[in-house]
């Protein structure tokens, strides 16, 4: 009664877009090293907090759960903000190649949850409350991972020699947010220097920056206006009944990840690379001709042509988000 998946999605956006704004005008005044992570360990309180919601509940449905869930979910958008903006600004100050490695793993981390849905559906479907039990163990894994991710960030991450090199550069040319992971790698910055450093460069503001990216910036909006207008709930709630049954959701899910995933390391070929601005804009404003396609789609069309439209959208998110994440930031220091 809820339209959980499209309810859920509603609710994470404004919270992410709203604590990424607020930290991307006070980003110079933000440790870098804190603010990643405070929103890991946020991503393991809320997950961890919805598996002993759902213990603490019995598995009973309800408002006051369905709540709970969306304060969790909200939750999961403030983590996101501090970790995807922090992870995103870390290393567009090293090269801009790696923002295709990271954009590749976060769509690694969408096909994997996939098949870990997948596999923990297949493991319960025949047992007494399969899908609640499912969705624990699945929950359950997914908490441990985030754990994992806290300790690979806090002492392992910094340590590596390349991230120690592109920190002490940023923290010679004046950056004060670095500071705390060089100190964390065991590197200690003489201020006086550095400030003295840093009057040879100048920095552009924040809306000088804007304005000159405004289109990249609107690139990104229209990409994930028109995904998250179809993906998931439009894919949960619209598509009808089909031979899949109770699978056929969860492998459009798996399909849009796994084409999403693919198409991110497509950008590595240069000459199928979109560099063009005027290219890149006009390739996503044509791709808002997948809202009729999935209407009718769902409305006439079978499972078969559902998985591959479902594919398509995966392929041109993934493409076009590392075509314009990792143009943008080239020709600045």
């Amino acid at each position: 009664k809820y339209h959980p998946t499209r309810a859920l999605t509603l609710v994470y956006q404004p919270f992410a877009l709203g604590t990424m704004a607020i930290l991307a005008y006070n980003e110079s005044k933000i440790d870098t090293r804190k603010r990643n992570i405070t929103g890991y360990i946020i991503f393991f309180a809320s997950t961890l907090a919805l598996l002993l919601l759902d213990l603490a509940t019995s598995g009973e449905g309800g408002l006051g759960p369905f709540l709970g869930v969306c304060v969790f979910v909200a939750l999961f958008g403030v983590a996101d903000a501090h970790v995807r903006g922090g992870i995103v600004g870390d290393l567009s100050f090293m090269y801009p190649e790696f923002m295709q490695s990271f954009f590749a793993g976060l769509a690694a981390s969408g096909a994997l949850t996939s098949g870990l849905r997948l596999l923990t559906k297949a493991a319960f479907e025949k047992s007494h409350d399969g899908l609640r039990k499912g969705v624990m163990l699945f929950l359950a894994i997914c908490t441990s991972f985030e754990f994992v991710c806290i300790l690979l960030y806090a002492f392992f991450f910094p340590k590596l020699p390349i991230v120690k090199y592109f920190r002490s550069k940023a923290a010679s040319e004046g950056s004060k947010t670095v500071s705390a992971d060089l100190a964390a790698a065991g590197i200690q910055t003489k201020a006086a220097q550095a400030e003295d450093e840093a009057k040879q460069y100048e920095r552009l503001s924040n809306k000088q920056l804007f304005i000159q990216n405004f289109d990249y910036a609107l690139d990104l909006f229209l990409i994930y206006v028109l995904t998250l207008s179809i993906f998931p709930g439009f894919l949960y709630e619209n598509t009808g009944q089909h031979r899949l049954g109770e699978w056929y959701s969860l492998v459009l899910i798996a399909s849009y990840n796994v084409w999403d995933l693919i198409a991110r390391y497509i950008p590595l070929v240069k000459c199928v690379k979109l560099e063009s601005r005027k290219g890149l804009m006009i390739t996503i404003l044509c791709r808002f001709l997948l809202v009729p396609a999935f209407y009718f789609t769902a409305k006439y069309g079978d499972q078969g042509w559902m998985i591959f439209l479902t594919s398509f959208l995966g392929l041109t998110n993934g493409y076009l988000t590392v075509c314009v994440m990792t143009v943008a930031p080239k020709g600045y220091k």
